[in-house]
Parts: structure tokens; sequence; C-alpha cells
């Protein structure tokens, strides 16, 4: 049972990239608030994930559809982040902004995010890198939850698409850094 099967236990929607694997699912909860995960395993090294999630203020350069990344704050492991993510949604432009603060657990690789404003009721989560013998783990898990009127229903499915997109563009930095 993978990390993401123990978190989800009632399904996953798996796709390949390359020769990766990834793994998501959604959650709906009470409010239009949306639990998601997605797992990606790679060959490339753990500590190499890390870098290229911390690189705050490039963050924009390769993530699809975040269109700023400032780093506001840093203090130790707390970091604060100011984002703008935007994007085609039924014709329209869609974009939100948050000001997030990070901790860093390098020792866990774990980074752990959550809003102190924006444009959302909630968004909070993490990021997991995790070494295993034949590569890497990176999972992502957000808790979403829209602001009234913002139509979650719609765009959930988006949501799903970006997730993965998110990952395998993370990973594209990983081995584009790597090869340099």
């Amino acid at each position: 049972m993978t990390p993401l099967q123990a978190l989800f236990p009632g399904g996953l929607r798996s796709s390949s990239h390359q020769s990766e694997t990834i793994e998501q699912t959604m959650e709906r909860l009470p409010g239009g608030a949306r639990r998601l995960a997605v797992q990606l395993k790679s060959s490339i090294p753990a500590e190499l994930f890390w870098d290229v999630l911390t690189d705050y203020a490039h963050l924009a350069d390769f993530i699809p559809n975040l269109s700023s990344s400032e780093l506001v704050m840093r203090d130790g492991e707390t970091v604060r982040l100011q984002q703008v993510g935007s994007q085609q949604l039924l014709g329209m432009r869609f974009s939100a902004q948050v000001l997030l603060e990070l901790r860093e657990f390098k020792p866990d690789g774990v980074l752990r995010f959550q809003m102190l404003k924006g444009d959302f009721r909630r968004f909070e989560g993490s990021w997991q890198v995790r070494t295993l013998p034949e590569g890497s783990t990176l999972l992502y898990e957000l808790m979403v939850q829209g602001c009234l009127g913002m139509p979650i229903g719609l765009i959930e499915e988006r949501l799903r698409d970006d997730l993965s997109s998110n990952l395998f563009a993370v990973e594209r930095e990983a081995l584009r850094r790597c090869n340099n």
C-alpha cells in the first residue's frame, strides 16, 4: 500500500508520464471543501526535489498557472510567500492571490503551508519528499475551500489536472537542474 492509498483508501486515479507514475485522489467535504493528494514516483533524488520546491523566488518560472511567487519573509524554517495563480476557465481568466506561511522540516522532507490571507476560505497542505531504494516520491496534499460564490464544483476537475501538471513541472525542473 502506498502512502497515498493509506490516506485515501477509497480509490486513486493513475496515469503514466514517461517512465514515472502519478497517483491522485480527491475527497469532497462539506461546505464546498476539497481534499486532494497527488503522488509522483521518480528516479530523481529527493534532495534535488527539495531544492526545487524551496527555490521560492523562481517557482513561477516553471509551475504552470503560477503567475508570481514572491518571498516576503524568512525567519529560520518559517517562510512567507505572496503568490498569484491564474488560468483560463470556461473562456474567462480566473486568478487568485494567497499569502502563505510555510514551515520547512528538511530532515523529514516535509514542507507544510497554510494561507494567512487570500482569495480562499481555506488553502493549506504540504509537500513531502521521500527517498526510496529506486529513487523518490513527491507527495502533494491540498485542502482547499473556495469563497462563497466560487464554483468549486466547476473547477474541481481543473484542480486535479493542475496538481498533476504541477508535480510534472517540478520534476522537469529538477531534471533540467540535474543535467546542467
